[in-house]
């Protein structure tokens, strides 16, 4: 691994917020690998890349988001193709409500050398506490 796992983990986590509080979909989606499942999501068992693709354009289009940030990083597993982290993420609509959570995430570099993420897990706010996030 050239790059230190926290450097990759911090530059995704830049890239997606950007992309995400710019809304500039395509970018957003190249950080996404197309086998991601997010779990924790509550009333869903997990999402998938295409549910998650449906909901982020339609967020897009409508104006729903203002903002996403991320604060913290906890990196707690790595080898040379994956990362797994936790953070603490942000998602600010523009009704003036506020997300927070802790997310596990788990990025892998792909065949096209991108790292993309391909788990997240929402995580609930004890084990959230528990990781020093909240």
């Amino acid at each position: 691994m050239t790059q230190q796992p926290e450097t990759i983990a911090k530059q995704w986590l830049e890239a997606s917020a950007q992309t995400a509080t710019s809304k500039q979909f395509e970018e957003h989606f190249n950080l996404i690998s197309k086998r991601v499942q997010v779990k924790g999501v509550p009333g869903f068992e997990s999402i998938s890349y295409n549910d998650w693709a449906r909901q982020c354009e339609q967020e897009f289009k409508e104006n729903v988001l203002e903002r996403v940030s991320y604060e913290g990083l906890l990196i707690t597993a790595y080898n040379d193709k994956q990362i797994m982290f936790k953070t603490l993420e942000s998602v600010f609509a523009t009704d003036g409500t506020k997300k927070t959570h802790g997310v596990e995430i788990v990025l892998e570099k792909e065949q096209d050398g991108v790292w993309r993420v391909i788990q997240e897990r929402i995580m609930p706010d004890d084990e959230s506490r528990h990781a020093g996030l909240l």
